[in-house]
């Protein structure tokens, strides 16, 4: 049996640093605090005995459609318990993890101070590429299962694009995206250019809070799709202003060039050669150079709407 994680997420969380963007920062002085409970190694090791205890330590996982017959169930199951025996070989230890962890929470509590760090619970979710890492107020639960390696044998089927970020390096890269989900709020204009900016934003986020992840590992690119991204820079955005797509509101062009997909669609016999979501490349270059050409802080960043945002930033594609 499936089993689905149901988590209500409430908290919306404000900027109050007024600094001046900068890759390199001193975050040793900054004190966070945090715990990792290991969910899947409490629950695939309980019984009868200890059940009760695991339920009360992880209320929020047990809802009162999930009874304790369902739980003995999927405990004993044959696959669910090589899932987690799989899953224990790769991150039995979880330290290096851990200390990626304590620097993202430092980072981004540097660029805002109200920050309240969460409780680390990792779990297996069946293999739900979908929701791999979810932050919910004080809490941060990473599908592990999702994380085994884009070789792994649990993965043979599915698209290598999903693949290729079924690793550890990828924790942490989603750890962050799953925090700034709720840091930037959503536009309210509908543009095409407006949705770039939009999710230019939160990559430019992911350059403050990990400053020592690559590029590609942040948008979650191939060498080869990266290289295609940077060297095609001015051809895809011509190609946008000569469609006349920059200020179209076809929702259409979210699944060309926003979704995650094996490749962007332009409609040519080249598709295959592009990296997906290649908006959201375009949309990261214009608030970098926005950022590069305006003297302001993160926080007004967040606050300028898109449209004013894209005629300030004086961007220039790279040929």
């Amino acid at each position: 049996m499936r089993f689905y994680l149901i988590v209500l997420i409430v908290l919306h969380v404000f900027f109050s640093c007024s600094d001046k963007n900068t890759k390199e920062i001193d975050v040793s002085y900054i004190d966070v605090d945090f715990t990792v409970q290991r969910y899947e190694v409490d629950f695939y090791n309980a019984n009868k005995e200890n059940l009760p205890e695991v339920k009360q330590k992880y209320p929020y996982l047990f809802p009162v459609e999930f009874t304790d017959s369902l739980s003995y169930e999927k405990i004993n199951d044959k696959q669910e318990q090589e899932l987690f025996t799989e899953t224990q070989k790769k991150y039995k230890d979880f330290s290096s993890e851990e200390t990626q962890l304590l620097s993202l929470f430092k980072h981004i509590k540097y660029y805002n101070t109200s920050f309240q760090e969460p409780d680390i619970v990792t779990m297996l979710t069946n293999i739900d590429y979908d929701n791999r890492v979810i932050y919910a107020d004080s809490l941060l639960l990473i599908s592990l299962d999702v994380y085994l390696g884009k070789e792994h044998k649990f993965y043979g089927d599915y698209p290598k694009y999903i693949k290729d970020n079924n690793t550890k390096d990828y924790i942490i890269v989603d750890a962050a995206k799953a925090i700034i989900g709720q840091q930037v709020y959503p536009s309210t204009d509908r543009s095409f250019v407006s949705k770039m900016i939009f999710e230019g934003k939160k990559m430019y986020l992911l350059d403050l809070y990990l400053p020592l992840i690559s590029d590609n590992k942040k948008i979650g690119y191939s060498q080869d799709k990266f290289k295609w991204a940077t060297s095609n820079e001015e051809q895809v955005w011509m190609y946008f202003i000569d469609k006349k797509l920059l200020f179209s509101t076809d929702t259409k062009l979210n699944k060309r060039f926003l979704e995650n997909a094996p490749f962007s669609k332009f409609y040519t016999e080249q598709d295959n050669l592009t990296p997906g979501k290649i908006g959201v490349w375009i949309g990261w270059q214009i608030v970098k150079s926005y950022m590069n050409h305006n003297d302001v802080s993160l926080q007004e960043l967040l606050k300028i709407n898109e449209s004013d945002l894209f005629n300030k930033s004086k961007y220039k594609p790279k040929k």
